[in-house]
């Protein structure tokens, strides 16, 4: 199936465009599914990736999941939605292509999304298990906690005379 009939057929579900054998669907959540089971009517049986872009300044996550098909590898079709940050709440669609289970997860650890439905949620996958609840390190307004750079006592000696050796060349070394 070429791009233009996967277009033709995800028709009427929201915006549809095609480019350079991207099919790109944005949908509203409330016709997530639909579209979702829809692509995968068509034969796109798993997604390769489901990206997250927290777009801070408009208050809203982008969610963007790339279906493809095993048997149809020239395709690729992106299901865009979003929500907002206060409540960033989808469907899972782990039903739909249960190559979602790790990435679900990892999406509601770094950001925060709920995936209803999904069982495996609240259990960390990537963070450390005393990691604290509603610190989600991959939005934009996480704040990263300085530390100092701690090196062992040698390593910090040699470190410290090349940077003085460098400097008394005026700042100019070995590139």
């Amino acid at each position: 199936m070429k791009a233009e009939e996967v277009a033709a057929a995800l028709q009427g579900l929201g915006r549809v465009s095609v480019r350079e054998g991207v099919v790109r669907v944005e949908v509203e959540v409330s016709r997530l599914r639909e579209a979702a089971e829809r692509i995968a009517s068509m034969g796109f049986d798993h997604v390769a990736s489901l990206t997250v872009v927290d777009r801070l300044k408009e208050g809203r996550f982008e969610l963007i999941y790339v279906a493809e098909s095993y048997d149809n590898p020239g395709v690729l079709v992106e299901l865009v939605t979003r929500v907002p940050r206060g409540e960033p709440r989808v469907p899972s669609l782990l039903d739909v292509w249960p190559s979602l289970v790790w990435q679900e997860r990892e999406n509601w650890e770094m950001f925060g999304i709920e995936f209803e439905g999904h069982e495996g949620l609240h259990r960390h996958l990537l963070l450390p298990p005393d990691w604290p609840d509603n610190v989600h390190p991959l939005r934009k307004d996480f704040v990263v906690k300085e530390e100092p750079i701690m090196a062992p006592p040698e390593l910090q000696k040699k470190a410290e005379e090349l940077a003085k050796a460098r400097m008394a060349q005026g700042g100019q070394g070995k590139q």
